[in-house]
């Protein structure tokens, strides 16, 4: 059929099947169970939450004066708004709960040991990038938890001697929290965050496929 010739075409170029044999037929240790799949479920929550993310800035506009009414829009008046962004905000939450676990089972089955130390460090990092999403998107809706939430995270750094005070500027923009801070956290949590993910990501899983899973204590 003309299906079978435009998928022989492709094969005889890209090698499909031996891609998907090598997929489909990687050997699974004994030991493992459902609390190895919490990384699985953390790149889940991933994608959903870029599917959802992506709906929404059709309709979020990311100024102090049009934020919390495109967010009221967004829940009360688009087409299925509120489920799209409640299913963000769920998702957000299981993406850190889901992280944090994986951390743990990691950590408690020795998976950071030799030979897996990059594979760690990249985790780390992307455990780094998923707390910076849950900052930078808490303060998006521009209402009083929001904007009270990073106004209290950016001053921390004020803390620290000597560099302290341009530091918190670097982050929000200005002296205060305003439009500038705004700006920078939607493009943060845009483009930067997603983009710096992906990219660990794509470092992360070809070693996780190299190395294969840690074995038991």
């Amino acid at each position: 059929t003309y299906l079978n010739k435009v998928y022989d075409w492709f094969e005889e170029r890209l090698e499909i099947q031996a891609i998907a044999d090598d997929i489909t037929s990687k050997y699974v240790p004994p030991h493992v169970n459902i609390f190895y799949c919490l990384g699985g479920i953390t790149l889940t929550c991933f994608l959903v939450q870029v599917a959802t993310g992506f709906a929404m800035t059709f309709y979020y506009r990311p100024t102090v004066t049009d934020a919390f009414a495109s967010v009221q829009y967004i829940m009360t008046e688009a087409n299925f708004g509120w489920l799209i962004r409640s299913v963000h905000r769920w998702s957000a939450s299981m993406m850190v709960l889901m992280m944090i676990l994986h951390v743990f089972r990691v950590y408690l089955t020795g998976g950071f040991k030799k030979p897996r130390e990059l594979t760690w460090v990249t985790g780390v990092v992307l455990a780094v990038l998923t707390a910076s999403f849950g900052v930078t998107g808490y303060s998006l809706p521009r209402d009083q938890i929001g904007y009270w939430a990073v106004k209290i995270v950016t001053g921390v750094p004020e803390a620290i001697p000597g560099i302290g005070s341009p530091l918190v500027e670097l982050l929000r923009g200005s002296a205060s929290v305003g439009q500038s801070t705004l700006t920078r956290f939607y493009s943060l949590h845009t483009f930067v965050l997603p983009l710096l993910t992906a990219v660990f990501m794509l470092m992360h899983f070809p070693m996780i496929r190299k190395q294969g899973i840690s074995g038991p204590l």
